[in-house]
């Protein structure tokens, strides 16, 4: 019976093997099945912002990808007609310029969430690089996904060794990919354009266009490798390690398959 008091419901608690009665009895669940759901626990660890950012700069990181390799090697196909009865390579240009211009924006609304979010929002800026347990960490992991380790150890946010990656290739990547990017399109902005106050020193300090085509094209193939290694990674330890990965940043709940502490 529900008890009503200054105008609040109680429900009286209810243990969890009895909330799933009627799934045991009908053969559904078994009492192991019950007992893993009561050890099993999940900390809120990526906010809204930081879950948003992640899948926006992964569309945005895919579209960049694409149309960057199609301008800087169009297919055999654009050479139908001539460029003056066509515009592909002009939508091509528009999908990159407008992908790029997204990604900026969301990678600074990303830094001001670092400041205003929770510890794990702060986590991809920095590497604490003087910590000796983060290295034997890092270097335990590099082990576990080299499959030299049996099993796996617990980790709220990254681990060390994604830590890193992440680091590298998203925070550092990511700022080298946008500063040489808008450099480049400050050539066709032309001289006094705010792409080109901001981002023209660029182009002097390499002292050549070509070779800033050259270094915005490795760092794309950078991040192409990183991605490929981050999807397996991510599908990889969803299955075999002891927290939940993909499902995290869906949710932004990090859940965790034992009640062991280590």
């Amino acid at each position: 019976m529900r008890k009503i008091t200054d105008e609040r419901i109680y429900e009286p608690k209810v243990r969890p093997e009895e909330m799933l009665e009627a799934s045991r009895l009908t053969g559904d669940a078994t009492l192991e099945d019950l007992e893993s759901i009561r050890r099993r626990t999940s900390v809120y660890v990526y906010e809204a912002p930081v879950r948003i950012w992640h899948w926006v700069n992964a569309l945005c990181i895919t579209i960049l990808c694409v149309t960057g390799y199609l301008i800087g090697a169009p297919l055999p196909s654009m050479e139908f007609s001539e460029a003056t009865n066509q515009f592909v390579m002009g939508y091509m240009r528009f999908a990159h310029f407008a992908a790029g211009t997204v990604l900026s924006i969301g990678f600074l609304a990303r830094i001001y969430w670092a400041f205003v979010g929770n510890s794990h929002a702060r986590q991809m800026f920095y590497v604490p690089i003087f910590n000796l347990r983060y290295w034997k960490e890092f270097i335990f992991e590099l082990k576990w996904y080299m499959f030299l380790e049996e099993e796996p150890k617990k980790y709220i946010g990254h681990n060390p060794l994604a830590h890193m990656a992440m680091f590298t290739f998203i925070t550092l990547g990511i700022t080298f990919m946008m500063i040489t990017g808008w450099a480049l399109y400050a050539e066709g902005a032309g001289q006094g354009s705010l792409p080109d106050t901001l981002f023209g020193w660029v182009l002097g300090l390499v002292q050549n266009s070509q070779r800033l085509h050259t270094l915005h094209h490795l760092g794309m193939w950078s991040i192409v490798v990183f991605a490929i290694i981050h999807i397996y990674a991510a599908i990889r330890e969803d299955v075999m390690s002891r927290q939940s990965m993909v499902s995290t940043m869906i949710s932004g709940h990090r859940t965790f398959k034992d009640d062991r502490i280590e």
